[in-house]
């Protein structure tokens, strides 16, 4: 019972740590009790660990945090050795929890992962409901940037139980005289939450009893969210599923009945955002996706650092000269928006590709095609992952990397065990 406890609360902090409030407004503190808790629950546990195990994930860290200090050297800008010291705790966290799970049953990464999934689900739709009841009795909370004391991120609370979007950010809309917001749940967008969910559909539907009331309630919290991406993937998830265990021509009669308000709801969802209230929001997306893949082919080979203050400097000077991006520009009816954010990029994929260079960029996603954690349909969990990240700022944080450094420690175990 303390051990399953114990695998709840860390694995909680694992998912807070990549897009949680939680992290947001205690980041400092929050890591420190993060890397506490599993360092005192790995030595609780007690039980020798394999030695190809543990030498396998320490490679791993080491090689990792190399990649990273290569590019701090030849990074063109000068890069904040601050910075890169928080990417190594991160990465030292990554390894520590990752060490932790595998120090016990295969099974216990994915039962914690689906009890904790399952609290977020339930919270999620308890704050999304209670939201027209509770609009007039919530108050702001700011966290601010670290040096320059810049708002970071703004939310609503409910005396920190719920949490919701900033006042003024586009997220409310009207359900039969019923104000509501989009569903971001612990997470500081609803992207984020959107890519939870998908996670506990995609294990429910994997490992566990393909509950027919859990989907229903999951795929309602998705919808939620409003969130165009987490709609695609789980139409992908739903659409994959039904091919693999129903009858194909009924799948495909299922497929064709739901295409249709697919087709609404996604492109009302991409109107908006294209030409709507939120097209600014549009084009940083768009821009997040284009500017950094010209930046990285001119500078191939190390890439521009992963300084987020640093990589914003870059962008803001940097205007690249091409008439096929100029043409997609137009075709959509958006001009050219260079205005660029001390946030650092939407885009975890080009962020990385442009930081670190191509040869380093297509080294991480090839040890995440390899994950360990995750062996069945690993090319749609695969795919539930890397098209979060088009969107989103996650890939370099603990939860997606752990799964990096899990593939990375498995070509490295193997590698061991040919030599030896």
């Amino acid at each position: 019972m303390a051990v399953r406890l114990l695998n709840n609360i860390i694995m909680f902090l694992l998912i807070s740590s990549t897009g949680g409030l939680l992290f947001v407004y205690n980041r400092n503190l929050s890591f420190l009790i993060f890397a506490v808790l599993l360092i005192v629950g790995f030595f609780y546990l007690s039980r020798s660990i394999k030695k190809e195990i543990f030498y396998s994930i320490l490679l791993s860290f080491i090689s990792i945090l190399f990649l990273f200090f290569l590019n701090f050297i030849f990074a063109p800008n000068p890069q904040s050795v601050t910075k890169f010291a928080f990417f190594g705790v991160t990465f030292f966290v990554t390894s520590l929890a990752l060490l932790f799970f595998y120090h016990q049953d295969h099974k216990a990464f994915l039962n914690s992962l689906y009890s904790i999934l399952k609290l977020i689900l339930f919270h999620s739709l308890i704050s999304f409901f209670l939201y027209p009841f509770l609009k007039n009795n919530l108050f702001e909370i700011v966290a601010v940037m670290e040096g320059n004391n810049s708002v970071k991120h703004t939310s609503q609370t409910f005396y920190y139980i719920f949490y919701y979007l900033a006042k003024g950010e586009v997220g409310v809309f009207n359900f039969f005289g019923y104000e509501f917001m989009r569903n971001s749940g612990i997470f500081w967008e609803p992207g984020i939450l959107q890519f939870y969910l998908n996670i506990l559909f995609f294990i429910e539907m994997t490992f566990f009893k393909k509950n027919k009331k859990l989907l229903l309630l999951i795929i309602i919290s998705i919808a939620a969210t409003y969130s165009t991406t987490g709609f695609l993937i789980l139409s992908i998830q739903i659409i994959y599923f039904l091919f693999k265990h129903s009858k194909k021509r009924l799948a495909v009669i299922f497929i064709f009945m739901l295409s249709f308000p697919i087709y609404i709801f996604v492109g009302s969802n991409i109107n908006e955002k294209v030409y709507g209230e939120t097209a600014s929001s549009f084009q940083k997306r768009l821009l997040d996706f284009t500017q950094p893949v010209f930046i990285a082919l001119e500078n191939p080979i190390t890439g521009v650092g992963v300084d987020l203050e640093q990589f914003s400097k870059y962008r803001s000077e940097f205007y690249p000269n091409s008439d096929f991006l100029n043409k997609i520009y137009t075709s959509i009816e958006v001009g050219p928006n260079y205005q660029t954010s001390d946030r650092g990029s939407t885009n975890s994929v080009t962020y990385l590709l442009a930081g670190l260079g191509i040869p380093s960029m297509i080294f991480i996603i090839l040890m995440l095609t390899r994950q360990q954690i995750v062996e069945k349909h690993r090319l749609l969990f695969f795919s539930i992952i890397f098209i979060t990240a088009l969107s989103e700022p996650l890939l370099h944080r603990p939860f997606f990397f752990v799964f990096i450094m899990s593939g990375l420690a498995s070509t490295i175990k193997n590698y061991i065990s040919v030599k030896t």
